[in-house]
């Protein structure tokens, strides 16, 4: 049974402001049929993907965070020296060690201030602000940045047709502060079973399989995924947090004014909110432009739907996520 959501930390933080980073490259559908045996309308068919953005040579994770977060911190009108903590959720880390926070941290000029990487894939945005969350309603901190940033085209598989076409790079961040009041997360819900970790993971590079030729002969260092298995996984699992973290919050399905899912796939999204009876308007979907960037999409769609004006003051929103463990959470704000 996962966790609850504690009466101390409802209602103890909210999101003061956001940013995103996105690379200039883009990857289209076209681009991928001159390399590999697919086309443009299998892609979009299966995914709902017409591009994805990749990295500069030489740029990592830590670059892009770092982009973003100083984005989120223009947008909340603070000084980036008022934060208490640093939080990344990646599964593209710059390196094994130390964490892509330090390099964030020093990319921003931030020393003495705790920073630390969270490994729940795709799940990573929302583990993390549930951390925060819960450090802030706990008194240890009083603002914290979670950022979601991704370079996954490092990673990826570009001889695997069905999952080269999936994955791109970007970061997206969110500054949590005390709450106001009324506005501020009012449900969390995480969980996880580690016994499906074989069917989404990268087998290479850690301690179970180090790094040799036969390794990286096989292509032990990309991402490997079976698809179908992960396809059914996902529906239920972002179901079931979703519906939970409503619960917690206590409120209707006809108050959430905007669903934000993990973009993993275009028909995984339909799937769920097929499930979960939520009309499509209410549904924030941008799978076709940036792809598949884990623990980046629900900041990216979070800090998009702000701009646009979809949500605003007083809005209820529901962001929801899947990813390798496998993982899953989903986290209910009023803005």
């Amino acid at each position: 049974m996962s966790p609850t959501f504690s009466d101390k930390a409802r209602g103890a933080s909210r999101i003061l402001g956001t940013g995103r980073c996105v690379p200039e490259e883009v990857i289209t559908n076209e681009d991928l049929e001159k390399i590999i045996d697919t086309t443009d309308e299998w892609i979009t068919t299966r995914t709902g993907m017409k591009r994805r953005h990749k990295v500069a040579e030489g740029e990592a994770t830590s670059d892009l965070a770092a982009v973003a977060l100083r984005r989120a911190g223009e947008d909340a009108g603070i000084e980036l020296t008022d934060l208490d903590a640093i939080i990344v959720g990646t599964a593209s880390p710059d390196m094994p060690f130390p964490s892509t926070a330090c390099f964030v941290q020093q990319h921003l000029n931030l020393p003495g201030i705790p920073v630390f990487d969270i490994s729940a894939a795709c799940s990573g945005f929302i583990y993390g602000s549930t951390l925060a969350n819960s450090l802030i309603a706990a008194g240890q901190f009083e603002m914290v940045a979670v950022i979601g940033a991704e370079t996954l085209t490092r990673i990826t598989n570009y001889q695997d047709r069905s999952t080269c076409v999936l994955f791109g790079d970007a970061a997206g961040a969110a500054i949590f502060g005390p709450s106001d009041g009324e506005r501020g997360v009012i449900a969390a819900y995480i969980g996880a079973d580690g016994n499906l970790s074989h069917l989404l993971n990268m087998p290479g590079g850690g301690s179970r399989e180090p790094a040799t030729h036969e390794t990286v002969d096989a292509r032990r260092h990309f991402i490997h995924m079976e698809g179908s298995e992960v396809f059914k996984s996902a529906v239920r699992a972002m179901e079931s947090s979703a519906k939970r973290a409503i619960e917690i919050a206590g409120i209707r399905l006809e108050e959430v004014d905007l669903l934000i899912p993990h973009q993993a796939n275009v028909r995984i999204i339909k799937a769920l909110t097929s499930r979960i009876n939520i009309p499509p308007e209410k549904v924030y979907i941008n799978v076709q432009e940036y792809g598949n960037t884990s623990a980046a999409s629900i900041p990216i769609a979070f800090d998009e739907a702000r701009e646009l004006g979809i949500v605003s003051e007083g809005s209820v929103i529901v962001m929801v996520a899947f990813g390798g463990g496998f993982t899953w959470g989903s986290l209910v704000v009023r803005l």
